[in-house]
């Protein structure tokens, strides 16, 4: 096992993190979609929203680069640009929007402002964060695949 997780590329450790942010936010929407959030609850909604998205962006940062792509600068938008130009996201538009939508989550603190992102994060968000999901979800399990053959050096 020690074997195994010293060979393991970075964004393989980096999704594991993700994935944990991403369950959170998930059961967030859940209850989101059952009742009416107090201020608090918002609050928390757009906290795990703020964590998945950092942990989004890095992710796909680290998987680019373990794929051979260089950065001229690393910042969340060089990161999804070059993602949707590898296919590896859609829907580039709504992504960039997330983006300033994070950047407005660190500075505005408004009850208005926590129902109208907390509305985004529901309505197109959340998906997006799943589709990402899936599909380190997929490549994390073919490498583990790799791993239980015995092949040697796992490309993913």
């Amino acid at each position: 096992m020690e074997e195994k997780q010293k060979d393991q590329p970075r964004w393989r450790y980096r999704f594991k993190n993700f994935e944990r942010a991403f369950l959170l936010l998930r059961q967030a929407m859940e209850l989101k979609a059952e009742t009416n959030l107090n201020e608090l609850e918002l609050e928390g909604v757009v906290q795990r929203f703020e964590f998945t998205f950092e942990l989004a962006w890095k992710t796909l940062k680290d998987y680019l680069e373990k794929e051979g792509m260089t950065f001229p600068e690393v910042t969340p938008k060089t990161v999804f640009r070059s993602a949707f130009q590898a296919g590896l996201i859609f829907d580039g538009e709504s992504w960039f929007q997330m983006i300033d939508d994070r950047n407005r989550s660190s500075h505005i603190y408004s009850q208005s402002f926590f129902v109208e992102i907390s509305n985004k994060i529901a309505q197109v968000y959340f998906g997006l964060f799943a589709q990402l999901y899936d599909f380190f979800l997929e490549k994390f399990n073919q490498v583990e695949d790799a791993w239980d053959t015995k092949e040697p050096n796992p490309k993913n």
